[in-house]
């Protein structure tokens, strides 16, 4: 879920992944048992840059890597993508080449894409319990491990499940008690919420994000009924779609409520406008705010609530709409199949997914523990996180279909596009429409030759 920009056609690395797939299994076996001797071995892992907090992953993946080495014998070698493109090119050409990382720290949504390519172990028995066991696991984060409970890459490794942060200072001075349930009262509060003359928005929106526009898209149209892809077929140039993007654009354009500069803005910088007091509302955020926010102008005058599951322009939920509050979100960790130390990369992901990891990742990150006894600990002493845990079990997750990968890239690439027409007040229809059409023509050759869907 986490790298979502770029342009790369999947489909090749699919149809030559499937046939690495019989024969890149070798190295050692990954289903032994005892100890693993690391001692003049290497392991690489891909993972994706944080761009909230840099530093501190610097300092985690050093620190991780030491103690592995202590642990095992082996060196820990980080390779890091800053966006989608970077993620899916890594995935198409190590799946092509039958060389690359041992693991992959993989967003949710790139899972799909992973498992079209036939390039990364399919998790036995014997394999899970390597990581030590399924039943570890949250089973609502095995959601999008694979297409079936039999036929999974993806163990778990971080949960991060979409909410919104308001500001209840500035809700209380404005009357109101807490965020509307539904995307237009929430848009009317942040109305009533927002003055220009102090600086202050109701909302802050992080137009030039690499990660979460698509997520606002995917979320208004999925409440709208879009399943974006079904079986073989794509449906991104749909009307609820355009809608869609027309609500996420008027946000800025229309309603107002968001700072003009937001044309401009990352994440972080979204981060920082909620965090100064000069936005009310934080959408589309995570509990990966939690360490920043606590640290900021606002500690103690934040919370956490569920985003609306009533779309734009509706009181209530279509007769075919969704109540999506978040996708399914967070990280999967997935083991190469073409990787020589298989035993060695399980050891890993095993280590990633104790409890001590788990715990280090809420604290340094506010990502949420993947494994039973980890969550069940934060969720007793943690009690302004039931927003979040409430969101997770409110989630869908996005298509399993290795086009989705091609999808939210061209879902990012119409905002994208739409920059400099948002920054002159309005993006028009026909552009919308345009830029959907070319998504479209991408996803569903994808779907042509790898019909990988759920």
């Amino acid at each position: 879920m986490r790298m979502k920009r770029g342009f790369a056609v999947i489909a090749g690395a699919v149809v030559l992944g499937v046939a690495l797939q019989g024969c890149s299994s070798g190295g050692d076996s990954s289903s032994g048992a005892g100890a693993v001797d690391g001692k003049g071995k290497t392991i690489t892992v891909y993972t994706g840059v944080n761009t909230t907090y840099p530093q501190l992953q610097r300092e985690f993946e050093k620190q991780v890597g030491d103690d592995f080495t202590k642990q095992t014998g082996a060196t820990v070698v980080w390779q890091h993508g800053a966006t989608a493109n970077d993620t899916l090119t890594k995935i198409q050409t190590s799946a092509v080449s039958g060389q690359g990382p041992d693991v992959f720290d993989l967003g949710t949504t790139f899972t799909p894409t992973a498992y079209a390519t036939g390039a990364f172990v399919t998790l036995d028995d014997a394999d899970w319990k390597l990581v030590g066991g399924k039943d570890k696991f949250v089973p609502a984060t095995l959601g999008i491990s694979g297409p079936s409970d039999s036929k999974q890459i993806g163990v778990p490794y971080q949960s991060r499940p979409f909410v919104l942060a308001y500001n209840t200072k500035l809700f209380q001075d404005a009357g109101l008690t807490q965020p509307a349930d539904t995307w237009d009262g929430l848009i009317a509060q942040a109305k009533k919420l927002t003055d220009p003359s102090k600086g202050v928005y109701g909302m802050a929106i992080d137009y030039k994000d690499a990660l979460d526009p698509w997520k606002y898209v995917w979320t208004f149209a999925t409440q709208l009924g879009n399943p974006f892809i079904k079986g073989a077929k794509a449906h991104l140039d749909d009307a609820t779609v355009v809608s869609a993007y027309e609500s996420y654009f008027g946000l800025l354009t229309d309603d107002h409520v968001t700072d003009p500069a937001s044309v401009g803005w990352t994440a972080p910088q979204a981060l920082a406008a909620f965090a100064s007091g000069k936005a009310a509302i934080l959408p589309m955020t995570t509990s990966n705010a939690t360490p920043t926010l606590d640290k900021s102008a606002v500690k103690g005058d934040y919370k956490y609530a569920v985003m609306p599951t009533v779309p734009p322009g509706h009181s209530s939920l279509p007769s075919k709409g969704v109540g999506a509050a978040s996708i399914l979100s967070g990280d999967n960790l997935a083991v190469a199949d073409f990787s020589p130390n298989k035993s060695l990369a399980f050891e890993f992901v095993n280590y990633l997914t104790s409890d001590k990891i788990q715990a280090e990742q809420y604290q340094d990150f506010g990502n949420l523990p993947v494994t039973k006894s980890a969550a069940a600990k934060l969720e007793s002493n943690a009690p302004a996180l039931a927003p979040v845990l409430a969101a997770g079990k409110k989630s869908y997750s996005t298509p399993f279909s290795g086009a989705w990968g091609d999808a939210q890239v061209g879902l990012l690439n119409v905002v994208t596009q739409s920059i400099p027409d948002l920054a002159d007040g309005s993006v028009s229809e026909t552009k919308i429409k345009s830029l959907l059409a070319d998504a479209q023509d991408k996803v569903t050759k994808s779907l042509a030759q790898a019909p990988q869907s759920k």
